[in-house]
């Protein structure tokens, strides 16, 4: 009588253990596909994040050659002005009857500004 009851049992624990494996694959399967949804979101910032660096890379040696340009330019007006401010005392005759136009034309200017919102 204990051969029949034995099988049964047997019978009910490998049922069990194929169901229990059923759910596990199942439980690792939804495992696997939430880990492959992270890993494709993870791919797809780090894929942003290469595209954004090489714009800023690009952006950047743009801005160099802007500058480089800018201090050519500069660096010719600086000279051309130290050449003239040292070339003698001619020049800074010329140079002090410039300025003095400019700063009579401002004074000018402001007061022709002030009569005409004045009247």
């Amino acid at each position: 009588m204990n051969a029949p009851l034995v099988d049964n049992m047997a019978d009910w624990r490998s049922n069990r253990n194929g169901k229990t494996e059923e759910i596990l694959d199942h439980e690792n399967q939804q495992r696997v596909d939430g880990l492959a949804g992270k890993i494709s979101r993870l791919k797809g910032i780090a894929l942003d994040l290469e595209t954004e660096s090489r714009d800023s890379n690009r952006y950047i040696d743009g801005m160099h050659d802007d500058f480089g340009s800018t201090q050519g330019l500069l660096s010719g007006s600086v000279t051309r002005i130290s050449n003239m401010v040292n070339s003698g005392k001619g020049n800074r005759k010329v140079m002090c009857y410039i300025i003095i136009g400019i700063v009579s034309l401002f004074f000018l200017a402001y007061y022709l500004v002030s009569k005409v919102t004045a009247g």
